[in-house]
C-alpha cells in the first residue's frame, strides 16, 4: 500500500484504445438479472439468474452479452480438464477447511476473536508481516460469500467496521478503512488502500444477493450503496491520521479520480505533492465496476460504467507488448510508476501478479473485449517459457529478479486461462489443481489468492444480485 502519479490521460483518450482494435469485442451487455439457483456453492440470488459452476462447460465466453453473467454458465475449467464436480467441489472444501478452520500455527489465516454489541468477530492475518490488512479482511468476506459461510462473513465484516473503519467525519479517511492494522484493532496506518473498499462494497452486494440485507451494519446493500458513494463523492477532508509510527496532517480525497475514472492507489493528497496522484494496475477492477453500473446508487451508474470501460483500455496500457507484465504501480497513462518509497514498483512484483486475473474473469463474466483474450495468451506464454518453476518478479520484459517460486502466481496465471484461448492454458489450471493449500509463514497472500483462483477457475465464484 502507499501512493503517486505524473500525466493524466482523459477519458476520451482511453475510451479510443478501448475502441482501437476492438471492432469485434461488441457490445455485452448487463442483460436481464433474476433472482435464482447458484452453481455448486450454493443457492441464492445469482446475478445470472441461473445455473454455473455445477457442470463446468459451456465453452468460451463470446462478445455480445454472452458473458457468464448474461448466460448463468460459469466456465468450470477444472471440469474442462476431466476433474468431476465432486473433484472441485472437495478441492475448495479442502481449501476451505485449511485456511479458515485450519491449524493456527501453520495452516489458518482466519482467526476468531471476542464478541462485541454486534456478535462475533474474526480477522484474517498476514501471518508474514504480523498484520491485518483491509485486502485481506475483503478478500476474506469475498471468498466467505462465494462459498456460502454467512457467519464468517459476518464475523469478518463487523471486525473490520469494529476497528478499521473511519466514522470521525473529520478524519481525512473518513468513510475508508484504515488498510494495515494490528492483531489488536490498534492501527499501524489509518488511510486506505482503495482495492479493499472495492472488494468490500462488492462482496457486500453478493451477501445481499445471496442472503438478503439484516439490520445495522448487516443491511448489506446498505452498506455497500453507502460506501460506493463515499468513494466516488466524497468531498475532501483535511485533518490528522496516524502512519508509519507517527502522526501527520494530510488531506484525503475520493478513492476515484473522477476526471479519468480510474482507480487511485491512495486518496492521500499528501502523497500527491512527491509522487503524483497515479494508480495500481492490479486495482483495476471492471468486472465489479459493471455490477456497481447496475446495482450501485443510481445517479453514479453511468460513472460505473464508463469506469469499467476505461479499465478495460487501461490493461492494455499498461501491459508489457511482448511479455503481458503489467507493473506493481503505474500512472494514469499506463506508465510505469517509480515510487518514492518503491522504486521497484515499476517491475512486475507481488501486487502485479493480480492484474491477469482482473481482466479474465472481466472477460469471462462480461465478455466485452477480445483483446483480453489475447492478453491471456500472452503472459501465459511468457511464463511457458520460464519454465515450470518459474520465477515471482520480473521486469517488464521479462528479466527474471526473482527465483522464488510461488503458489500465489500459480494461481494468479491459472486464473488469466478464464480469458486465454491457447490450449497451454489447460497446463496452467493443471498447475493450480497440483498445488496444496499454501503453508506457514507466506500462506496469507497465496492462500488468498489460491482460494478466490480455485472459485473462479472451479466455476464458484458468481455474481449475485442485491436484493
Amino acid at each position: 500500500m502507499n501512493r503517486n502519479s505524473l500525466r493524466f490521460l482523459s477519458v476520451g483518450l482511453l475510451l479510443a484504445a478501448v475502441a482501437c482494435g476492438d471492432d469485434d469485442g461488441g457490445s455485452g451487455g448487463a442483460g436481464s438479472v433474476s433472482s435464482g439457483t447458484g452453481g455448486a456453492g450454493g443457492t441464492g440470488g445469482s446475478a445470472d439468474g441461473g445455473g454455473g459452476g455445477g457442470d463446468g462447460g459451456g465453452g468460451a465466453s463470446t462478445p455480445g452479452g454472452s458473458g457468464a453473467v448474461d448466460t448463468g454458465v460459469y466456465r468450470n475449467l477444472f471440469v474442462e480438464n476431466g476433474r468431476t464436480q465432486d473433484e472441485v467441489n472437495a478441492k475448495i472444501t479442502a481449501a476451505w477447511d485449511h485456511l479458515f478452520k485450519g491449524d493456527p500455527a501453520q495452516e489458518a489465516v482466519y482467526f476468531e476473536q471476542e464478541e462485541n454489541d454486534n456478535g462475533p468477530l474474526a480477522q484474517i492475518r498476514d501471518i508474514a508481516s504480523e498484520d491485518v490488512r483491509s485486502e485481506g479482511m475483503s478478500y476474506g468476506m469475498m471468498i466467505a460469500v462465494q462459498t456460502d459461510h454467512q457467519a464468517e462473513f459476518d464475523a469478518l465484516w463487523n471486525w473490520a467496521k469494529t476497528y478499521m473503519f473511519h466514522a470521525d467525519e473529520t478524519h481525512p479517511a473518513y468513510g475508508y478503512f484504515s488498510w494495515q492494522m494490528n492483531f489488536d484493532g490498534t492501527p499501524l496506518d489509518e488511510m486506505p488502500a482503495p482495492d479493499g473498499e472495492e472488494y468490500f462494497a462488492t462482496a457486500l452486494y453478493f451477501a445481499s444477493g445471496r442472503w438478503g440485507n439484516g439490520e445495522g451494519i448487516y443491511n448489506y446493500r446498505a452498506e455497500a450503496d453507502r460506501l460506493l458513494d463515499l468513494m466516488k463523492n466524497r468531498p475532501e477532508i483535511t485533518g490528522e491520521s496516524f502512519g508509519n509510527g507517527e502522526t501527520r496532517t494530510t488531506t484525503g480525497s475520493t478513492l476515484f479520480n473522477t476526471e479519468n475514472h480510474q482507480i487511485r492507489f491512495t486518496p492521500d493528497t499528501g502523497n500527491f505533492e512527491t509522487n503524483g496522484d497515479h494508480t495500481d494496475p492490479s486495482y483495476h477492477l471492471p468486472a465489479f465496476y459493471e455490477i456497481w453500473a447496475k446495482y450501485g446508487p443510481e445517479a453514479d451508474r453511468a460513472f460505473w460504467s464508463e469506469a469499467a470501460e476505461v479499465s478495460r483500455g487501461y490493461f492494455h496500457l499498461a501491459a508489457h507488448p511482448e511479455t503481458g507484465l503489467t507493473p506493481d504501480y503505474a500512472n494514469f497513462d499506463g506508465t510505469p510508476k517509480a515510487a518514492s518509497w518503491k522504486p521497484e514498483s515499476v517491475d512486475f512484483r507481488f501486487d502485479a501478479w493480480r492484474t491477469a486475473m482482473n481482466w479474465s474473469v472481466d472477460w469471462a463474466w462480461w465478455a466485452k473485449d477480445e483483446r483480453q483474450q489475447e492478453l491471456s495468451d500472452r503472459i501465459q506464454a511468457f511464463f511457458e517459457a520460464q519454465g515450470a518453476e518459474y520465477g515471482n518478479q520480473f521486469t517488464l520484459d521479462g528479466e527474471a529478479l526473482s527465483a522464488d517460486h510461488s503458489s500465489g502466481l500459480v494461481a494468479m496465471n491459472a486464473a488469466a486461462s478464464l480469458a486465454a484461448k491457447d490450449p497451454r492454458s489447460a497446463d496452467f489450471v493443471q498447475a493450480l489443481w497440483d498445488l496444496d493449500p499454501p503453508s506457514g509463514q507466506y500462506r496469507y497472500y497465496d492462500g488468498m489468492l489460491y482460494f478466490m483462483a480455485l472459485l473462479h477457475v472451479g466455476g464458484q465464484f458468481q455474481a449475485y444480485a442485491p436484493q
